[in-house]
């Protein structure tokens, strides 16, 4: 086959062109500091990218749960905190008012400030964070105590607010309200407050309400116990998708991010490799009459 002047110089058009692409790639990637910058560049790349990446947007969303996971266990337990002391005080309000000496206007002012207690239980049964209800199980738009209405209306909503914290595990985040802030809780302070209010009544009676405050306390301490346990676990769990999250970043770094210092090598050296092609290239170019007439 005769080699033509019109096939050197198509073959060294192609291989210029060639060479222009390498280096343009080589910009690009030093430009965006990625291997690739479209599909097509390396399909494996892309794809493996893609999935890295899901799995770094899945781990955010973890992140984001446990903030709000732990809003809900960090108030919760404030407010169980309170709800004891509050029913410590009651029972302290007992034992005294229980002591036979105490006249009528003793035990009417005692009875005064456990009305005043139950108020706050109230209070603190209709804790919110933000606009949510923390003890109304998942009805968290809605107030669960209302102490105007006879006999108080306590809502009997138990239904656990799941929060997905790593894939496929969920954890309760909030209470069981019932357990503490109960009807018996309530029905049991206003029976309270009438015998004290009740000038027949005598120390024994008052000292029976012990049991009953006993039995709210311990409740309280339970769900505390329970929910520090969970809280505990949340915390754990956490700690781990932060190792989770450096190990995805540093794969989905090692699968897309260049080499800096590779890729400024390859890029001179395709640089004197193209010098020399568009060198030996002007040799092969056919001359012209300018040529001629130097």
């Amino acid at each position: 086959m005769r080699v033509t002047q019109s096939m050197l110089s198509g073959n060294m058009m192609r291989n210029l062109s060639s060479s222009f692409e390498k280096m343009g790639k080589f910009q690009d990637q030093i430009a965006t500091q990625k291997k690739i910058n479209r599909p097509s560049d390396d399909p494996v790349v892309a794809m493996k990218g893609i999935s890295y990446r899901r799995n770094m947007i899945e781990t955010e969303q973890f992140k984001r749960n446990y903030s709000e996971a732990y809003n809900w266990t960090e108030n919760s337990d404030a407010t169980l905190d309170k709800t004891g002391s509050a029913l410590q005080r009651v029972r302290e309000l007992i034992v005294q008012a229980g002591n036979d000496t105490y006249d009528a206007a003793q035990r009417k002012s005692i009875s005064e400030e456990i009305d005043q207690l139950k108020e706050h239980l109230a209070e603190l049964g209709n804790t919110k964070f933000g606009d949510k209800f923390l003890f109304n199980g998942t009805n968290t738009l809605e107030k669960p105590i209302d102490l105007s209405q006879d006999p108080v209306k306590v809502s009997a909503n138990s239904e656990s607010i799941d929060l997905e914290l790593s894939k496929g595990v969920y954890i309760s985040v909030n209470v069981d309200p019932t357990a503490v802030f109960s009807s018996d809780l309530f029905d049991d302070l206003d029976s309270l407050i009438a015998g004290l209010n009740d000038p027949d009544t005598e120390g024994k009676d008052i000292s029976g309400f012990l049991n009953q405050m006993d039995g709210h306390i311990s409740n309280v301490t339970d769900t505390r116990a329970n929910l520090g346990a969970r809280h505990n676990r949340v915390e754990l769990m956490e700690i781990r998708v932060g190792e989770q999250e450096v190990t995805a970043t540093k794969i989905m770094s090692e699968n897309e991010d260049i080499d800096f210092e590779k890729v400024i090598t390859d890029l001179k050296v395709q640089e004197s490799v193209h010098r020399a092609a568009l060198s030996i290239g002007s040799r092969i170019v056919q001359p012209s009459l300018m040529d001629f007439l130097r």
